[in-house]
């Protein structure tokens, strides 16, 4: 199963695209669509350039692969609609897929409960113990994919 054209537009809106390398959130050096390219506080020769919009859906392609195979993998033998299934890789994207393991929508996602799954997917808007708009909306944005059927 891969990413849909709608999951891959919303990770692009709330990841943010950039053509050039920046220092992100956590002070790593990231390029594209939350791709990392360093955690050394030095850019990599390599790095210093533009990428094309090409280059760019390349690697975000690559960076999702991971994350899709990680929840396929952590959902076990349920199924997901193809919208559940854009909503959990964002989701995942953004939190990592060892948080996805941990959370609470992956254990009622795997309960059969997934309406629960959808609602808790709302609780999870915090970053160093503040509740951040920017999550808010997202999390709002993944629910609403996560519920259309299809």
């Amino acid at each position: 199963m891969n990413t849909s054209e709608k999951g891959i537009t919303l990770i692009k809106y709330f990841e943010g695209v950039h053509a050039t390398p920046y220092i992100c959130p956590a002070g790593y050096y990231t390029i594209g669509v939350g791709h990392l390219i360093s955690r050394d506080a030095e850019l990599p020769i390599e790095w210093d350039r533009v990428l094309s919009p090409g280059e760019i859906d390349d690697l975000l392609r690559k960076d999702l692969r991971r994350f899709e195979l990680g929840v396929l993998r952590m959902l076990g033998t349920v199924q997901p609609t193809q919208s559940e299934f854009d909503a959990l890789v964002s989701f995942s994207f953004n939190l990592g897929l060892g948080c996805f393991q941990r959370s609470t929508v992956r254990s009622a996602f795997v309960r059969g409960d997934k309406k629960r799954a959808g609602e808790v997917l709302l609780k999870y808007c915090y970053a160093g113990g503040r509740r951040l708009k920017g999550l808010i909306r997202r999390r709002l944005a993944e629910h609403a994919l996560f519920m259309t059927q299809g």
